[in-house]
């Protein structure tokens, strides 16, 4: 009798843990980024847009008509520029990309700020570790980032240009994605 006492319990706790694991409702968390609260319930236009830290990148993603991009999509990982990142480019090179002209390779850099699936500083660091110092990723534009680390040990991206952009802010968890803070614009490739 004990044993079959001890057999309902072990079931009925392995159910248990079995339908804790299978909730798709995940807690909310909420992270201060810059100084604005950002909510893992929220997409990530939706948080970029309640902080005044991106009103540049949210410009041009509404210029590119790229909104949709970032909804319902829970696979996504984006390395969001800050404006300070947008003030770096070249005296008037953001005002040429916002013209109408220009849409395509507007997109095409938004694009390459953006991975397929949700990668987190630490899957950074373990494929940085296990490329013996870097490790590369495609990108949505069809680019490569090549993740390292910095002397100060801080994640850094070098685009195809070889220009660099650490990130400051890593991990910020959104409903259909994951967001990491840049310092410096990704730049890929001209197309011939």
């Amino acid at each position: 009798m004990k044993k079959l006492i001890l057999l309902t319990f072990l079931i009925c706790n392995i159910s248990y843990a079995f339908a804790q694991t299978t909730d798709t409702n995940k807690p909310v968390k909420t992270r201060l980024v810059n100084g604005t609260g950002m909510s893992s319930a929220n997409d990530i236009l939706k948080n970029l847009s309640s902080s005044p830290e991106f009103a540049t990148l949210v410009s041009v993603i509404k210029a590119a008509a790229l909104e949709d991009t970032f909804k319902d999509n829970n696979a996504i990982t984006f390395f969001a520029p800050t404006n300070q990142a947008f003030e770096k480019l070249a005296p008037g090179e953001l005002d040429s990309l916002m013209q109408p002209a220009h849409k395509a390779e507007l997109i095409n850099l938004l694009s390459y700020h953006i991975i397929q699936g949700k990668i987190t500083s630490k899957d950074i660091n373990a494929q940085i570790k296990a490329g013996n110092g870097q490790a590369t990723f495609k990108t949505l534009s069809g680019g490569t980032l090549i993740a390292s680390i910095n002397a100060n040990r801080n994640i850094m991206l070098t685009d195809e240009n070889g220009d660099q952009s650490v990130v400051s802010s890593f991990d910020i968890q959104q409903s259909d994605g994951i967001l990491h803070i840049v310092n410096a614009v990704l730049i890929p490739k001209s197309k011939p």
